[in-house]
């Protein structure tokens, strides 16, 4: 039942601090949204939703992506962990930040997330390290042909998480300053230079 209503397109009729209304055919689906800062009344907005059941109560809740989506459905697997935190973390830390914390076991950033104490950080990371970044074997790309592979297949977990081209060229040169680690290990130390570059 969860997928019941899997997106909704339509126009932003109102938002607030962590809500939006969408139009969609003369229907307004109200919804938890982690970005209203992206908003603008009467944009065209296409949200990945997640409708939550109850027995009391259905909320609906919207993403930016199938990846962000993703991730939120992986933080309210973890025992004790409802969506209410898991939307704040996306809204006051954003996907990458979380990811970064999770696979980097970097249990005092989780705990600076609104609603996380440090028994819900451990089990965070227990439950979800390794679990979020699918590193693909694909073939090396032209521009990153001249990186050892576990460099190559590293840019490429970071491609995967949505980082552009134009980013991943000043980790490309950062991670080759650090030879011979693990494509893991390179993965753990791209993400936390593209966090602090934020």
């Amino acid at each position: 039942m969860s997928d019941m209503i899997a997106f909704v397109k339509g126009k932003v009729a109102s938002y607030g601090a962590d809500w939006v209304v969408v139009n969609c055919h003369d229907i307004g689906y109200q919804m938890a949204y982690p970005h209203p800062e992206n908003l603008h009344l009467n944009d065209e907005v296409f949200i990945y939703t997640y409708l939550h059941i109850t027995e009391n109560d259905m909320s609906l809740f919207g993403f930016e992506s199938q990846d962000e989506k993703a991730l939120f459905l992986k933080l309210i697997s973890v025992k004790g962990l409802g969506p209410k935190t898991a939307m704040g973390m996306l809204s006051k830390c954003g996907y990458q930040s979380i990811v970064s914390a999770i696979e980097s076991g970097d249990v005092t950033l989780l705990k600076k997330m609104p609603g996380i104490g440090a028994k819900s950080a451990s089990q965070i990371v227990l439950d979800l390290k390794g679990k979020l970044v699918s590193v693909p074997t694909s073939s090396p790309k032209q521009d990153t042909v001249s990186y050892p592979a576990e460099i190559r297949e590293a840019l490429d977990g970071l491609k995967n998480l949505g980082y552009k081209q134009g980013e991943l060229s000043a980790v490309a040169n950062m991670m080759s300053e650090n030879p011979g680690l693990t494509t893991e290990k390179y993965l753990k130390l791209g993400l936390q230079f593209l966090v602090k570059q934020k």
